[in-house]
């Protein structure tokens, strides 16, 4: 086996693992897809079974923009999730007024004395 027909050899396994993951990910796409009725789901699954490139082309072309923008969504859900996740982990969501609140809450019940309230209010409001 020589050299190029090494590289001959790879290119064809990367051209298998690209079509692979294509399909992969439109069949993942096409059950995702809310506004697919389950017969429509049928079909298209079928249709990629049967004639694999010719459907993936044609699902591309025809619901290319509608997958993109769908995963384009879900990445932004899932980034505002981690965010509030962050946010309410770190204690970062809260306002400076909720801050002295709950300072005052503590002052009252006991649990903290007038100087660490002052400190804790202080804070907040720097």
């Amino acid at each position: 086996m020589s050299f190029w027909d090494f590289l001959v050899w790879l290119f064809w396994v990367y051209i298998l693992f690209a079509c692979i993951w294509i399909f992969i990910t439109i069949i993942i796409d096409v059950f995702r897809d809310h506004t697919l009725g389950g017969w429509a789901k049928a079909l298209w699954v079928i249709f990629l079974i049967v004639f694999p490139f010719l459907a993936a082309i044609i699902y591309l072309i025809a619901r290319g923009r509608s997958m993109s923008e769908r995963n384009a969504a879900r990445m932004r859900d899932a980034q505002q999730a981690d965010a509030a996740y962050i946010r309410d982990v770190a204690g970062g969501g809260s306002s400076p007024a909720a801050e002295i609140e709950k300072a005052q809450q503590l002052l009252t019940a006991g649990s903290i004395t007038q100087a660490e309230f002052d400190a804790i209010k202080a804070k907040a409001l720097a």
